[in-house]
């Protein structure tokens, strides 16, 4: 494996710098310009970072080749640095690209989605996105664990000031409230063991550390090290039992940080656990492989179970889809845990596939909310029979989520299971099931929104509180048709999922990352620089497959399924279904919604008593 160029390693503070700057013009020009030309800068430069990172992409090439920047000429001397260094594989870029081609679509769609604000007032969100676009690409492309807590942390304090956006409301507030201090918790803890580790080894690149810990033996300081850094990774992954902020943030946040949140925020937690666990702690004195597969694998598959039954229960679309997106990272943590390039190809596909499917859902529940002022399911029945064509791309939308083949989804779970089914041969009824219950929830929603099936759903008292009736409207003109860019974004992102599973080119070059992102030693020799990289192995077959095809049909018939029984409860013969499930509901969802409860200081100690447990587990095994 050959590095790349220093042509190709001079792109990556490119990366950071692009949106940086254009934060800066929106800050300074945005009270100067009309609210079209803030719009057309935020905008070019957005896409300018697209472009950039396409290149840096591009031109690592398929050979795997890694990029290293060594900012301001500090090399490490004798194996040691004290120099801020980016690092630039192909799936680390690919992470990037994401990022920026999701935060353009999100601003094209927010072209006059918000009231006109207040002259002083207009560059600020645009700026925002940027801001939180280049603490993103940041965090994908560092090769420093400081770095990267705080590229981690500009990400997140721009995320708690977007949550928050609307101050008017004091939901938004309350929300954000929550996201911060919990997400902030969690980053103490986090720093905390950068600290120890820092400590430990006197270096605070991966590549350093992970070398100097082979010296040392796995003990309580490593343990719990790997545990505090992890912290602010799974929190932010949204992983059971760290994740109970994120339905509140979503419920509450504009939607098109909903988009971003939900389409590479949440990924980038788990992309950011591969990375230090695989760099930092996979080799000799750190945390035995085994140990993080059962834990992690154990955490993952508890997250796709309960993020999934709490999607099948919500009625509010925001927390439906936030719910969905906990489910879905429960399989993407499993995949990453499992630690072999078939496993993390298959979880790569998955997520950009997701990617898109989620984020056009999201802009497709912001129409809704902006014509009705309401993301309730039971109160919306039926009041969008007239749109035909925004109401088909939900149902597209939903159908994807499921596992439709040939969306990316679909391609990304099959490659994901049969990895899956190589370790635990029962683990593709867990993708399967969490694909039909998450896929399930939002076609049944689609259809009573925008086909007006079943019958008009009865009130429950315990859904009052989370309905998603009487929701601030984004936009306050009643007058005001919804503009095209609001269903063209979802149509494009909906599109691009779909090319993914059909472009074999792209699974190949994914496949091709994965094989280079699970070669430790390789990405050690090169930044480190004591050894030459060996050759790569052979990257996995990523391509669709019989079972992978009849898996994918399967999820999805399941999901048109439990649409279908929740819609029409009493045909006779879902009759025992029906009774069965409010017995299931009465002695398992109750208590599980119960945790769930918006209290601040109950997420606070869930994510302690998450942590005791994260650290028991392992220890118990080390």
């Amino acid at each position: 494996m050959l590095p790349a160029g220093g042509e190709t390693a001079d792109l990556l503070p490119l990366a950071v710098a692009i949106p940086l700057l254009g934060a800066v013009v929106l800050v300074l020009a945005g009270r100067l310009l009309p609210r079209t030309g803030v719009d057309a800068v935020a905008t070019a430069f957005a896409a300018a970072t697209a472009a950039e990172v396409a290149l840096l992409w591009a031109r690592l090439g398929d050979a795997g080749g890694r990029a290293v920047s060594w900012a301001g000429g500090w090399t490490p001397h004798g194996g040691h640095s004290v120099g801020v260094v980016l690092v630039a594989d192909r799936l680390g870029a690919g992470i990037a690209l994401l990022v920026t081609v999701l935060v353009a679509a999100v601003l094209v769609y927010s072209w006059r989605y918000f009231d006109e604000p207040p002259t002083r007032h207009r560059g600020t969100f645009p700026a925002l996105l940027l801001l939180f676009e280049a603490g993103m690409c940041g965090f994908a492309l560092t090769g420093d664990l400081f770095d990267a807590f705080v590229f981690f942390e500009l990400m997140g304090v721009v995320a708690y000031a977007l949550t928050g956006f609307r101050i008017e409301d004091p939901r938004p507030l309350h929300g954000a409230l929550s996201f911060g201090v919990v997400n902030s918790l969690a980053a103490y803890c986090s720093l905390l063991g950068i600290g120890l580790l820092y400590a430990r080894t006197g270096e605070l690149g991966m590549a350093q550390i992970g070398a100097a810990l082979a010296g040392h033996r796995t003990d309580t300081l490593t343990v719990t090290a790997f545990v505090l850094v992890m912290a602010g990774l799974l929190v932010k992954a949204a992983i059971v039992p760290f994740h109970f902020w994120l339905p509140d943030a979503h419920a509450v946040a504009p939607t098109p940080v909903c988009m971003l949140m939900s389409g590479v925020m949440v990924e980038l937690g788990l992309y950011g656990a591969a990375r230090v666990h695989l760099t930092v702690f996979a080799g000799p004195g750190g945390i035995p492989a085994e140990a993080v597969t059962r834990t992690l694998g154990t955490l993952g598959a508890l997250t796709a179970l309960t993020g999934a039954v709490m999607c099948w229960q919500q009625r509010h679309l925001k927390r439906m889809l936030a719910f969905s997106t906990i489910g879905h990272a429960g399989l993407w943590l499993l995949g990453l845990s499992l630690s072999g390039s078939s496993a993390t190809a298959g979880t790569a596909l998955y997520v950009a596939g997701h990617a898109g499917v989620k984020a056009a859902l999201f802009g497709l529940t912001g129409v809704l909310l902006d014509r009705h002022g309401s993301v309730d399911e039971h109160g919306l029945y039926g009041t969008e029979r007239g749109s035909p064509y925004t109401g088909a791309l939900f149902l597209t939308g939903a159908l994807a989520l499921a596992g439709l083949p040939p969306f990316g989804t679909a391609l990304g779970k099959a490659v994901a299971e049969d990895a899956a089914a190589q370790h635990l041969p029962w683990l593709p009824a867990l993708y399967v099931l969490v694909s039909a219950l998450t896929g399930g929830a939002v076609l049944r929603a689609g259809l009573r929104i925008f086909r007006g099936a079943g019958p008009r759903p009865e009130p429950r008292a315990s859904d009052v509180e989370t309905s998603g009736s009487g929701e601030e409207p984004e936009v306050r003109d009643p007058r005001r048709a919804v503009p095209r860019t609001m269903t063209a974004v979802p149509a494009a992102l909906l599109l691009g999922a779909l090319a993914l599973g059909l472009w074999p080119a792209a699974a190949r070059a994914l496949a091709t990352a994965a094989t280079a992102f699970t070669d430790r030693n390789g990405y050690l020799a090169q930044v480190v620089g004591q050894a030459a990289p060996l050759p790569l192995a052979p990257p996995p077959e990523a391509a669709w497959t019989a079972p992978g095809v009849l898996l994918g049909l399967l999820s999805t018939a399941a999901a048109v399924a439990l649409a279908f029984a929740a819609l029409h409860p009493a045909t006779t013969v879902l009759r025992p279904l029906s009774t069965a499930a409010r017995g299931a509901d009465r002695h398992l969802i109750v208590p599980l919604r119960r945790l769930h409860s918006g209290r601040l200081g109950d997420y606070v100690a869930w994510l302690m008593v998450g942590l005791a447990g994260l650290l028991a587990a392992l220890a118990a095994q080390i």
